[in-house]
């Protein structure tokens, strides 16, 4: 019985894209000649390639353009259908640099018609995570694009995963959740552990419910404050989930620490919380959320790392019901965004595990990617809801789309009009409402806003790469 045919990969794009660039880059040999010159590549360039165990054809192609006038370039165009029709996956390679052209919409069109699954790849992003332009290609209706450098190797492994995911065979079980309209990828269902932080102010019980956490005196405790110095790292395993617990410092303001040893004590707390995915905020109960514990919790925030709210020392508290704390440390920490709030006795090991479920909880939110379709949904909706106000000139926000490029914590860009118009205001209503209809308790969202580029004037080109 003969061997199923490896599934084919086609790469195709205007010419200059650095499609041949891309070809080699994926192969991680060089195959097709590159040139910085449209025209180079005319005939079908195949090669077998292998990722993670599977094996496909890679297909690199000539530019396909509209126009044709010369005969040669009849041959290029025709090639490139050929490809176009044998394939099971296109890499639809775009300029990220230049940003969407006439042309790249003439090829988009093309390949709808052609009824193949598209990915879009947006090549030329010499820096990681730096060029968000890339997601502008999202109007060209194939869903988000995936921003890599061919020159540079950025994003191969990742765009390489993504095919895979995406070709036929043995692993389309394991494809992303693209019709889905949320995907955690919590820390817990990586290599790495969920990393926790404790952090707080001096004797509130850091240490108390680190040993409760972990089921023994592994960290010294004691009523004097400052008795931990150092930030210390602990492994476990909690119900089945990884972690690592980092104990830390207590955290006075800034202007009372004086001894050297507490200043250097200081300074490593906050190195725990810079390689942190939850920092969970330990408060004393019966002093409630202090300026000092307000402070801690805004650097959590703008380190992007999720947080959890534990009311330590709890039974101490009197004349305060649950429901009364949770009032209060929403309203104290509103910035947050909805702070999950955990009453605990650390001394008898009380709340630990809803505390513990609340930390994979935001280290998950934290994670969370929101698929381009359910994103743009939801903001549209809240435009109609509740429109952008005009500016005192009678300008009006106008929100054409949104994509999210990263997380940990998420990422959102939205594309406008004019970004002089967006506001604080209207950033935290559309945070509340995505926060109301996607699971991101407890974590940062990050907000980015860019103004769509007017269209580039048509310009004559080479019809083949």
């Amino acid at each position: 019985m003969a061997a199923a045919a490896a599934p084919t990969v086609a790469i195709v794009g205007r010419p200059n894209a650095g499609k041949s660039a891309l070809f080699n880059r994926l192969l991680a040999r060089r195959r097709a000649i590159v040139e910085d010159t449209p025209g180079v590549t005319r005939d079908r360039v195949e090669a077998p390639c292998e990722w993670a165990g599977r094996l496909f054809t890679l297909v690199d192609t000539g530019g396909l353009v509209s126009r044709a006038g010369e005969p040669i370039a009849v041959e290029v165009r025709r090639q490139t259908e050929r490809a176009i029709a044998g394939a099971d996956l296109i890499l639809f390679l775009v300029d990220a640099a230049a940003g969407p052209t006439p042309e790249d919409e003439q090829i988009a069109q093309r390949l709808r018609e052609s009824g193949r699954p598209v990915l879009v790849v947006a090549n030329k992003v010499d820096l990681p995570q730096a060029d968000l332009g890339a997601y502008e290609f999202h109007a060209l209706g194939f869903g988000d694009p995936m921003p890599v450098s061919a020159t540079a190797g950025l994003g191969i492994g990742d765009l390489l995963d993504e095919v895979c995911a995406r070709l036929p065979g043995p692993d389309a079980a394991a494809a992303p959740a693209a019709a889905g309209s949320v995907r955690a990828e919590a820390a817990e269902d990586r290599a790495r552990p969920v990393r926790v932080a404790l952090l707080g102010r001096p004797n509130v019980g850091k240490s108390s419910l680190m040993n409760a956490v972990l089921g023994e005196e592994r960290v010294i405790v004691t009523a004097e404050p400052g008795t931990t110095r150092d930030a210390v790292d602990t492994a476990l395993t909690y119900a089945g989930r990884s972690a690592v617990l980092i104990d830390t410092a207590g955290l006075r303001r800034q202007s009372r620490v004086s001894e050297r040893v507490e200043y250097y004590s200081t300074r490593r707390s906050y190195e725990a919380l810079a390689r942190a995915d939850v920092a969970v905020l330990v408060v004393d109960a019966a002093a409630g959320i202090t300026d000092q514990d307000q402070r801690i919790a805004r650097r959590a925030y703008e380190a992007g790392r999720a947080v959890v709210l534990a009311v330590n020392k709890w039974d101490r508290l009197q004349g305060y019901t649950p429901a009364d704390v949770e009032r209060v440390a929403q309203q104290r920490l509103r910035f947050l965004g909805g702070v999950a709030v955990c009453p605990t006795v650390a001394t008898r090991g009380e709340g630990v595990a809803t505390l513990m479920d609340a930390v994979f909880e935001a280290a998950r939110a934290r994670s969370t990617r929101i698929a381009t379709g359910p994103l743009n949904k939801l903001i549209q909706g809240a435009v109609e809801t509740t429109p952008p106000a005009a500016d005192k000139a009678g300008r009006r926000l106008h929100v054409y789309y949104a994509t999210q490029p990263e997380t940990e914590p998420p990422h959102v860009v939205v594309f406008v009009n004019d970004p002089s118009l967006w506001t604080e205001e209207y950033r935290r209503y559309l945070e509340r409402r995505l926060r109301a209809a996607f699971p991101l308790r407890g974590t940062p969202i990050r907000w980015s806003v860019r103004g769509r580029r007017a269209a580039p004037a048509a310009r004559s080109v080479e019809p083949h790469e």
